[in-house]
Parts: C-alpha cells; sequence; structure tokens
C-alpha cells in the first residue's frame, strides 16, 4: 500500500510577526515577494454552458525587487494579464503556468522595484464537475424542469481554480466582487449588495461591499433561482436564508438557531460579528457538509432546511450543530485565522467545541455534552491505531491539507479542548479565548499562540500540557486500584491500542508514550461523593483516601480524552452502583471502555455481554446508543442460524422491558429524549433482535405515517423505515426509492436513501450500487451510500466487489474529498477471505488525498478480523450452550 512515512512533529517555533519566508525549493508554497492587500473581483459564469469568464485586479505590496510574479492557479485559462505600477506606468506581462504545482508565473517587461503596484489578469474557464472551486449544482423545479446553480467551495485549495490569487491562509486581503449574471437570478457574496447594473443580455452587474482582511479559501458566491427570506435581526446583524423555490417554510428553524448563535457567540467572545451580514445558502450538491465562508455560509439542504415537526431529535440536533459550527468560525477561523494548514485542527476543534456550547445553550434538554459521547468514541476508535497521527502535523501539499479534514482534527481536538477547559476551569478559558481573538483579530496565528494566551489569562502551565496532547498520536489508557488495604488510590497510565495487527509489515512496537493527564475522579464513601482535580503524569499518581471508597470514576463527567482500567472489585462495584449514582455520560463512558477492552484483548467478549445485561433498567437514550452500537459489533460475530436465533433472543430479553416501560405512544409533555429513546428501542429490537412484534409495529407505523404524517412521531416513523428495510424485499425497496424521490424535506429523502443500502436482497444491493454510479444519487450522497452498502451484514462483500471493479469510475465521479470516507466501508468486511481481497486491493491503489485515513481503516479491518478469530467461535458456542 503507497503512502508517505509519518512525520514526526517537531516543537513550535517561537512566534515572529510576519509569516517566514519559504524556500524556492518548496513546490507548494508561495514566496512573499509580492503580498496581496486587495482584490477587485469581476466574474461571469454560465451555468447553462458550464463556463465562466472572470476577470481581477490584485493590490499588491512588492518587498524585493523582482521580475516576475508568481501566484496559484489550477485549470484556469488565463487569457492576459499586466501590471500597473505606482505612477499608472503599465508593464506588460508574460503568463506561463504549472499544472502540477498549480502556480502561473507572470513575468513583466521591467525589474519591479519595492513599493505598490496592481496587477491584472482576465481569465476563463469550466465549472468543476467535482463540486470544487466553482461549480455547478441542479434542482428539479415544481413543473419538472432541472434549475443551474453555480456555487462556490474554496476550502481548503480551490479558489485557485475560480480565479488567479495568493491561496494560501497567510495572505489575507479585502475583496471587492462584482458578479455579471441573469436579472432574474439570485446572487449573493460574502459582503451586502451595493449596487446592481443592468449590462447587455439580460444580465446585470451585481456589485457587493468590500470585505474585511480573510484568507482566500473563504471567498463565495452562489447564484441562480433561488429564493431569499424576509431577514431576521441578531443583534443589528441581518440574518437569512437563501434557498430553492418552495422551500421557504423550512428555513425557520435555521433562522432563529442563527440568531441565537450570533448573540451567543458575541457574548462569550467578547466581539461582535465581524461581517456585515449573514447569508446562509441552502446548496442541493455539496462535497462538504458546510462550509463558512464569512457572510455567505453554505451548506448541504439537510443540515440547514428542517421541518421541526418531522425531523428526529438526532436529525435536529445535527442542523443547530452545524449551524452553529459555522457560525463559530465567524470568530475563531474568519477573523483569526490558521497561518497554514497544520493549524486548521485548531479551527475546526474550536469549532466542534462551541457548536456543543451553543447547542447545549441554546436547547439544555438535549444534554448536548453526554451526546457528545458519540463523537468521543469515535475518535477514540482511530487514535487508538498505530497508523493514528497527532492532531496537529506538518502539512505541505494541497493533497496532505485536504487529509486533514477527519476524525482527529473535529472530533479528538473538540475533547482535548474541553478536557483543558474543564481542568483550566469555564471562566479561565474562556477569557484566554478571549484574549486570544482580540490579540490576533483579522491576523494569522499558529497554535502556540492560543496556549500563550490561556498562559496569560490563567497562570497555568497551559503549553507543557497541550503540546503533548497535540502534537504526538494517541491516548493514555489509566489504570485504577486500591493498593494498602484501601487507603490509597493508585492511578498510573500507558498507551492505549487495539489488539488485532497482523504483524504482515513487521511493524515495530510503538514507541512507549506518556502524557501529563488531568484527571477530576469522583468517589463514594458511606454515600458522601466527593471530586477532586489531580495530575497522572508518567510515573503515575498515589492518592491517600480519608476513608475506603465504596466506588471510584476516575473520569468525572467523562471530560478527560483516555479510556480507564479499573481493577476487577472497582469496575464491579461501579457496575453495581452505575444506574442510581453515576450521571449518565459516566455510564456511557463505563460502557464504551469495556467495548474498547474487549477490541483490545483486555476482557473477553461474554463479559461484556455480562455487563450490558446489567444495564437493562437504563433510561438515557446516549447510554442505549452506546449499548445498540456494542449490539450491533457483537451482531456482526453471529454465524450459524442456530446461534442466531439465541442471540437475536438475547438482544430481546435485553431490550424487552426497557421497551415496553415506554410503549409505542409518546406521553404529553415527554422530552425530545425520551421520544428518542423510544426509536432507539423499537429499531434495535426490530432490526438486531428481529422480534415480530416490533416488526409489525413497524408496518403499521410506517403505513400510518404515510397517511399522515403528524399522526406518527418522527422518532418511530425513522425506526419502521430502519426496521422494514432489515427484513423487507422488493415491494418495500420499490415503496422507499419511491418516497426518497417524493420526499418532502431533505431528511426525509436521506432517511429513505440510505435506507436503501440495509436491505439484504443481492439484487436489490445491485440496483443501490447501480444507482451510485448512473447519476440517480448525488455524488455528495453516493460515496456515504457505497459505505453503508459495505456496512451490510449480509451483502458488505457484493458492495466491496462493485466498489473495487469501478474504482476508476467512482474516483471520476465522486468528490475527491469523500473518497477515503467512502472506503470506511471497508473495516466491516471481517472475513479473513474478504480482508485479504480488500488489502491486496490498496497495494495497488492509492487515495492520495486520503492515504493515511485509508491506512486507518485498514487497520481497523485487521482489528475486526482479529476480534472475528478470538471471539466468535465462543460467542456462538454460549449462544448454543448457555
Amino acid at each position: 500500500m503507497g503512502g508517505e512515512a509519518t512525520r514526526v512533529p517537531t516543537p513550535y517555533a517561537d512566534r515572529v510577526t510576519d509569516a517566514p519566508a519559504v524556500p524556492d525549493t518548496d513546490q507548494y508554497r508561495l514566496d512573499r515577494r509580492a503580498v496581496p492587500s486587495h482584490y477587485r473581483l469581476t466574474m461571469e459564469p454560465d451555468a447553462d454552458a458550464g463556463t465562466f469568464t472572470g476577470a481581477v485586479a490584485i493590490d499588491l505590496d512588492v518587498t524585493t525587487a523582482t521580475d516576475t510574479l508568481v501566484c496559484n492557479a489550477a485549470d484556469l485559462d488565463l487569457t492576459d494579464a499586466w501590471v500597473e505600477a505606482p505612477d499608472g506606468t503599465r508593464h506588460g506581462a508574460t503568463i506561463t503556468t504549472d499544472p502540477d504545482t498549480e502556480r502561473a508565473s507572470f513575468a513583466t517587461e521591467a525589474t519591479l522595484s519595492p513599493g505598490a503596484y496592481r496587477l491584472y489578469v482576465g481569465f476563463a474557464g469550466r465549472l468543476d464537475g467535482k463540486l470544487r472551486g466553482i461549480y455547478r449544482s441542479t434542482y428539479t423545479d415544481t413543473q419538472g424542469t432541472e434549475q443551474h446553480l453555480v456555487v462556490t467551495q474554496f476550502e481548503a485549495t480551490d479558489a485557485r481554480r475560480a480565479f488567479p490569487c495568493w491561496d494560501e491562509p497567510s495572505f489575507k486581503a479585502t475583496f471587492a466582487v462584482t458578479l455579471v449574471v441573469p436579472a432574474e437570478h439570485v446572487a449573493v457574496s460574502n459582503a451586502a449588495e451595493v449596487g446592481r447594473t443592468a449590462t447587455d443580455g439580460g444580465r446585470v452587474a451585481v456589485e457587493f461591499a468590500t470585505t474585511m482582511v480573510m484568507s482566500t479559501y473563504l471567498v463565495a458566491f452562489v447564484v441562480g433561482p433561488l429564493e431569499i427570506t424576509d431577514p431576521v435581526d441578531a443583534g443589528g446583524v441581518p440574518v437569512r436564508i437563501v434557498h430553492p423555490p418552495g422551500k421557504g417554510h423550512l428555513a425557520h428553524y435555521g433562522l432563529e438557531v442563527a440568531a441565537f448563535c450570533l448573540k451567543y457567540f458575541a457574548d462569550y467572545y467578547d466581539i461582535d460579528y465581524p461581517g456585515d451580514k449573514l447569508d446562509m445558502v441552502a446548496i442541493p450538491d455539496f462535497a462538504f457538509g458546510a462550509m463558512e465562508n464569512l457572510g455567505c455560509v453554505t451548506f448541504r439542504e439537510v443540515l440547514l432546511l428542517v421541518d421541526p415537526s418531522e425531523a428526529t431529535q438526532p436529525e435536529l440536533q445535527n442542523v443547530t450543530d452545524v449551524i452553529a459550527h459555522e457560525l463559530a468560525h465567524m470568530w475563531f477561523g474568519d477573523l483569526v485565522t490558521m497561518d497554514w494548514w497544520e493549524g486548521i485542527w485548531l479551527n475546526e476543534a474550536f469549532a466542534t467545541f462551541m457548536e456543543m456550547a451553543a447547542t447545549d445553550a441554546f436547547r439544555p434538554d438535549w444534554d448536548r455534552w453526554t451526546s457528545f459521547g458519540v463523537a468521543r468514541t469515535a475518535a477514540f476508535d482511530i487514535d487508538a491505531l498505530r497508523g493514528t497521527r497527532p492532531i496537529e502535523f506538518p502539512v505541505v501539499s494541497p493533497d496532505e491539507a485536504e487529509a486533514m479534514f477527519d476524525v482527529l482534527t473535529y472530533e479528538k481536538g473538540a475533547a482535548v479542548l474541553r478536557m483543558f477547559e474543564q481542568w483550566l476551569g469555564p471562566d479561565e478559558f474562556r477569557a484566554g479565548i478571549r484574549r486570544y481573538l482580540a490579540d490576533h483579530s483579522y491576523g494569522n496565528t499558529r497554535t502556540s499562540d492560543l496556549w500563550d494566551a490561556l498562559e496569560a489569562a490563567t497562570g497555568r502551565p497551559v503549553r507543557r500540557m497541550a503540546e503533548s496532547w497535540i502534537l504526538q498520536g494517541g491516548f493514555p489508557l489509566v489504570t485504577v486500584d486500591l493498593v494498602d488495604e484501601g487507603r490509597t488510590l493508585r492511578f498510573g497510565q500507558e498507551r492505549f491500542g487495539y489488539a488485532g495487527d497482523r504483524g504482515e509489515d513487521n511493524r515495530p512496537e510503538p514507541t512507549p508514550q506518556t502524557w501529563p493527564v488531568p484527571i477530576i475522579f469522583s468517589q463514594s464513601s458511606n454515600g458522601v461523593v466527593t471530586a477532586e482535580n489531580e495530575l497522572v503524569e508518567a510515573d503515575g499518581l498515589d492518592v491517600q483516601l480519608v476513608e475506603r471508597a465504596d466506588w471510584v470514576v476516575a473520569n468525572a463527567e467523562g471530560t478527560g480524552f483516555f479510556r480507564v482500567a479499573y481493577a476487577p472489585d472497582l469496575l464491579a462495584a461501579l457496575v453495581t452502583h452505575a444506574r442510581g449514582e453515576l450521571s449518565a455520560i459516566e455510564r456511557y463512558t463505563l460502557i464504551d471502555d469495556a467495548w474498547a477492552a474487549v477490541l483490545a484483548d483486555r476482557m473477553d467478549i461474554l463479559s461484556m455481554l455480562e455487563m450490558l445485561e446489567s444495564f437493562a433498567d437504563e433510561v438515557d437514550v446516549t447510554v442505549w446508543q452506546r449499548i445498540v452500537a456494542v449490539l450491533d459489533a457483537i451482531n456482526r460475530l453471529v454465524v450459524h442460524t442456530d446461534a442466531r436465533r439465541a442471540w437475536e433472543s438475547l438482544v430481546c430479553n435485553l431490550l424487552h422491558d426497557a421497551a415496553a416501560r415506554l410503549g409505542t405512544t409518546p406521553a404529553p409533555g415527554e422530552s425530545d429524549r425520551t421520544r428518542q429513546l423510544r426509536g432507539v428501542l423499537l429499531g434495535a429490537l426490530g432490526v438486531l433482535g428481529a422480534d415480530p412484534g416490533a416488526r409489525m409495529a413497524a408496518h403499521d407505523l410506517h403505513a400510518a405515517a404515510m397517511a399522515d404524517p403528524s399522526s406518527v412521531d418522527p422518532a418511530l416513523a425513522a425506526a419502521a423505515v430502519s426496521i422494514m428495510a432489515a427484513a423487507g424485499g422488493h415491494a418495500e425497496f420499490d415503496a422507499f426509492a419511491a418516497q426518497m424521490s417524493a420526499a418532502t424535506t431533505p431528511q426525509d429523502e436521506l432517511r429513505y436513501l440510505t435506507s436503501l443500502a440495509d436491505f439484504d436482497h443481492p439484487e436489490l444491493i445491485d440496483r443501490v450500487l447501480t444507482m451510485c454510479i448512473d447519476g440517480t444519487v448525488r455524488s455528495q450522497n453516493a460515496p456515504y451510500l457505497l459505505r453503508r452498502a459495505m456496512a451490510n451484514r449480509t451483502e458488505g462483500q457484493r458492495a466491496w466487489a462493485f466498489v473495487s471493479t469501478h474504482w476508476d469510475t467512482i474516483n471520476d465521479l465522486f468528490p475527491s474529498n469523500s473518497i477515503a470516507r467512502m472506503v470506511e466501508g471497508v473495516r466491516y468486511l471481517d472475513h479473513p477471505a474478504d480482508a485479504t481481497l480488500v488489502f491486496a486491493f490498496f497495494e495497488t491503489h492509492e487515495v492520495p488525498q486520503g492515504d493515511r485515513i485509508v491506512a486507518q481503516h485498514l487497520e481497523r479491518l485487521e482489528v475486526n478480523v482479529a476480534l472475528r478469530d478470538r471471539a466468535s467461535e465462543r460467542l456462538e458456542h454460549h449462544l448454543r450452550h448457555g
């Protein structure tokens, strides 16, 4: 398998005011002989023809005498260029381009002395076919006519595909955009519209105000037959949603969330919103989930447009989270921006952290910090691998920049920030954030600048602590025991890792690692619960107890990014007291750590089942989601029919009482989380337990929802779809495919679309697979549908055969950032023969923009193969014989 070796991170250099010069030998970084300060950009896109033309005038500060200006350009036809000197003299320029380095060079007729100049460039290009740079999106209107939009997506390094520019985060400038578009079309960009002038051919030139200084990746514009809501005032900021016609009724919730978040963040950061307006744009085709372009935030429709009466609680929470995430970026990312792409983790991790805080403030009843445990689990799952990476590591090429957008950047980064916040104290942490933003507004930073601000605000050794967690991959396993006849609580640490490396490449054991581990542990003695804050260093920690503890939680409220291994008696005590005395996130963490111990071969699978059975009276939806996820993983290990019947009986016995307590009818005034729990339990009974009653109820619920959506709780309607897909045949498949096309909300459309990959009939899976490449499924969704198909318990191998056979077609059709995410599906192909085919395939096929991520998926597949090897036979024997 191809790919570069993992780089060893180096300590941060001392901060300097200006970005350092980059050697000419670096083919991906521009030197600073010329620095842009302002762009006057005119674009004339033609969505129907799939082309665009444009011109840009770039104000430059030439810092070193030169006869050549070099900037970024990719897939552009640069038609003409010249440079205007300070005295108005025009110097012609000869254009050369280098597609390999995505650069354009302008050799001037005369040497340019240091000073102010203006570079003029005319250009043309084609709208991109892979949802990057400047591209075309489509939708079908109510008359059945296909309509075209022109959309931009420039992060990480794709502004250069729309116009020549200094396309690096540290080259901040202001932008004055003019769009020449059909008079009847909507046009929006980063700043407010300030003028509109008629041009030839029924078009208008729409002029927008000059933006604040910002990086090129944040420039955005959208043009097409769209509608705009009336503005909502958010502390003086006009907020609108731009959407395809006929979907305005789905915009109200997003406006409410955005108005709340803008006020919340302005207060948290103690800085006013830095733009002059906020437009949020729903895009039918979008490779990312959303994008934080200043003042013109773009979203997938499903993450912005929603009907709260028909959405499940997780769907509604997802919309809230994503809006909060993108608006958090208006300050942390847009106002203050990383100097280079290795620092993108800080933008994304902090926005992820802040989305939790904002959503928790918006809807405290959702208990957002508890459900964050699910995201933290995803980060643990990757970070336990040998192929993990540090949160921050050197980035050189555009492909490497694109690969930074992964679970370690977002979820691990957010979890580590949460740990620091709790260690420092929320008020002290916020004071440091405010100092960081105030000190660096409109500028660029390195990660160390944040540590400096937090140290200055708190007087705590933040840098030493933080760099240990940011600059090395992996995380600790904290061991806990009572010694000295129960009078001393002993903590130790070691790196946590899964079992399962097949050793085919003779990789050495990882170098021993340690961390300064901030732990907040709680203990109960004679019914009195106390909490303490300690730091576990490399040599461990002994804490003297005044009284013997009845139980100890080493990761109180689950705020630490580490797993815990308790001595057997301590673990037994926690399981006994869990339901009555531990918080929901602590119960979640107990189960989560136990399943990780199974994957690490530290706990056997039968002990895991025994622990799950002790949680039969659980009442929290997040804890049940973790239990069901573990049951789903174990479900894959059960192959033989007689064992499967016993397994389904075990699942039903575990879930039955909890489901019966809730029934199938929501009670008046019931919380969203309780309603969602009802759906989780029904879905698990019907899918994993194959319970006849649950399956019959699913048919009845689905029929009722089709007749009157308001008559069925959304959580139950979603569960019914899942159950019917798992147990259904051709009739259900056809009905679901039709409902996907006829759906009235983006959430409903996606719900039915993803369910198609859950049918376990070969011919139905073949239909799904073909839909992914024949244009039936949008390219933004197709990779994820293929991933889900590969996770199908009975037909995953069939889906993998399709992916491997159509690999070139898939790479031609789908956005490049989605390929590595699609490949995640291979981790479920854990039968040795299937895994061997997967490993062999990736020996000769690379994913340049995600090679490291693919390597992680393959290693995780090894872990699953190893789990099957050591646990499946024993599990089935237990199920047959008890």
